[in-house]
């Protein structure tokens, strides 16, 4: 469940963190309230008819339904940001974009007021599977204590990150945004799960030593005799009916071995002790610092494919037609584009290779009872125990451990060949290998990419992807039309040039620019269909009416020369060389064309 948990509020921050708040909101304020308000009374209906049937199975029923609520409100909630610009009401809590911790928890506390909705109608079912009375307030309480310990790492990295942005070092702040400064982060981060996170959590989790006794004696010395050393906690998870162990903790000082008073209760001398192989596995194979180095390598992919994700969609021309078909501001698009790509990569990360780390991870910790008791007997009984007190779960597959009926019979092959142990260890240390190749090739290729070639030619297809969503809110801007005209001209796209430049001038008629492109145009079409001196003459002496600039005299000069009237020709070009000297090298070589064909002479062209 609690890696189940770890994915939703993945989600729910990369959803949040992510979008970026419109410059105005589609709904006003006391609307979007009401809406927000709608759905979650709607969600609460739902919710409490859901768990009303779950009273027909055991905890595994409740589970079940507490694990499709929660996937409804991830998505109610990812309705709340996009649909109804939760973030753009909340933005005004960051102060600017100052203390984008503050904006970040509010967001945060939205999403766990929906899981309260699914919580307090959850209660009575809980209660009765449970056997233990809540109030409402109770229950929500004790729930988010219990998913506080998911969410807190990242709001206390971020309200680092915040704090430590506002202080009026240059130097510090130039170090902070470099590779440098994110691995020093890291470091930071790392250091507090290590030695704060452990002892907050057992709080926050409500766990209390095994109090002394046969139990706790019994325990003790069996982590001392293999050389493991961490505070014994009961963990009262569900009540302490949930029949599971755990370890947490890289640092031995600040190490927790936590086990349900239902596990110790339920299972005899040497089944506890197989499970505490297991979990003492976990340390003895540094699982809990590969989880660390498995988030680094998600941390750090992530942000290297950030880099060339815009240029490589820019690239695409599928991305251009998505555009066209779904009429939506490029800009964005782009950023919704490259969050799924991100939100996918982080669901696909966590889903498949994580996951898959972690299903072997633990069945290297269940081979760790060969190493101690010299067999997985115990071990395998304590899980047909397991299994069946759980509501018959043997043969329910786990995304993040192998199924209990998998582990059992995977453990029933190496009693009957050891050498599976040495394979399957081999196995996750090549794995392991292999990953750290596959993450140093990425932070070493990606960043070498030429991006800048990678979108290389797209730049007017982006702008007219722009220029064309612009007109489509503004039809009747001249000024957006007449620069499409103009890229339509670069693009050699002439027909549809000539119409922005037309549908322009019937907007503004008097725009010397637009009656100069628009003749020019008509002059030197490639397609001689398109093609009309007559009319590019009359455009270009209505532009030399409205505005006297040397290139206007210039479009003047070609208009006359096409239709015939050379004299004119050369005498207009004459005027664009007084008025435009800089380009006088240019005009010099027209007019010397111009003369030509009237018999002048070059000396008579000064």
């Amino acid at each position: 469940m609690i890696y189940a948990n770890l994915l939703y509020f993945l989600v729910v921050i990369f959803l949040y963190s992510t979008n970026i708040p419109p410059p105005k909101a589609h709904f006003s304020a006391w609307t979007t309230l009401a809406l927000i308000a709608g759905a979650c009374y709607l969600f609460a209906r739902l919710s409490s008819r859901m768990f009303a049937r779950s009273l027909e199975g055991a905890s595994t029923a409740y589970f079940s339904v507490e694990k499709k609520l929660t996937l409804m409100a991830v998505a109610l909630f990812a309705v709340f940001i996009y649909g109804l610009d939760l973030k753009y009401y909340l933005h005004p809590l960051s102060f600017g974009d100052h203390l984008p911790v503050l904006e970040n928890f509010a967001g945060l506390v939205v999403f766990f007021l929906l899981l309260a909705i699914m919580w307090v109608q959850g209660r009575p079912a809980y209660q009765i599977i449970f056997q233990r009375r809540y109030s409402a307030i109770g229950f929500v309480f004790s729930n988010v204590k219990a998913n506080l310990p998911i969410v807190l790492p990242w709001l206390v990295l971020s309200a680092v990150f915040d704090l430590l942005a506002l202080l009026p070092w240059p130097g510090f702040q130039e170090l902070l945004v470099s590779s440098w400064g994110d691995l020093i982060l890291f470091a930071v981060f790392v250091c507090f799960l290590a030695l704060f996170f452990p002892p907050l959590v057992r709080r926050l989790w409500g766990c209390k030593p095994v109090p002394p006794g046969p139990l706790r004696d019994h325990i003790e010395s069996f982590c001392r005799r293999q050389g493991f050393y961490s505070e014994i906690l009961y963990w009262p998870l569900f009540e302490g009916q949930v029949l599971t162990a755990a370890v947490m903790g890289i640092v031995p000082r600040f190490r927790y071995l936590m086990i349900t008073p239902a596990l110790a209760a339920t299972l005899d001398q040497e089944e506890l002790d197989g499970v505490l192989a297991h979990e003492i596995g976990h340390v003895k194979k540094l699982h809990l610092v590969l989880y660390v180095v498995l988030f680094l390598g998600f941390s750090l992919v992530a942000g290297v494919l950030v880099e060339p994700l815009p240029y490589l969609l820019l690239g695409s021309d599928v991305f251009y037609q998505l555009l066209d078909f779904l009429r939506i501001r490029p800009d964005t698009f782009l950023a919704v584009f490259a969050a799924v790509f991100l939100l996918l990569f982080m669901l696909l990360y966590f889903r498949f290779i994580f996951g898959y780390f972690i299903r072997n991870f633990e069945r290297q910790a269940d081979l760790w009872a060969f190493q101690v008791q010299g067999t997985a007997q115990p071990l395998i009984r304590a899980f047909e125990k397991i299994a069946s007190l759980s509501g018959n779960i043997r043969d329910e597959k786990n995304w993040h451990h192998f199924g209990i009926g998998e582990r059992i019979d995977f453990l029933e092959r190496c009693e009957q060949d050891h050498s599976l142990v040495r394979r399957h260890d081999r196995k996750v240390y090549l794995s392991l290998a292999l990953y750290l190749v596959l993450v140093a090739t990425v932070m070493v290729v990606i960043p070498r990419l030429d991006t800048a070639s990678l979108a290389k030619g797209y730049e007017t297809k982006y702008a007219e992807a722009v220029l064309t969503r612009k007109l489509r809110e503004e039809p009747e801007n001249s000024l957006l039309l007449q620069m499409l005209g103009d890229l339509m001209q670069k693009k050699a796209m002439e027909k549809k040039a000539i119409e922005a430049y037309e549908k322009a001038l019937r907007i503004n008629p008097m725009n010397a620019e637009l009656s100069n492109n628009l003749a020019w145009l008509l002059l030197t079409a490639r397609d001689r269909s398109l093609r009309d001196p007559e009319r590019a003459l009359t455009l270009a002496r209505t532009a030399v009416l409205l505005q006297k600039k040397g290139f206007i005299f210039d479009t003047l000069a070609l208009a006359y020369f096409a239709n015939g009237l050379v004299e004119e020709a050369v005498a207009a070009e004459r005027q664009a060389i007084r008025l435009d000297p800089e380009h006088a090298s240019y005009y010099r070589r027209q007019l010397e064309k111009f003369s030509k064909a009237a018999g002048h002479s070059k000396s008579g062209d000064e």
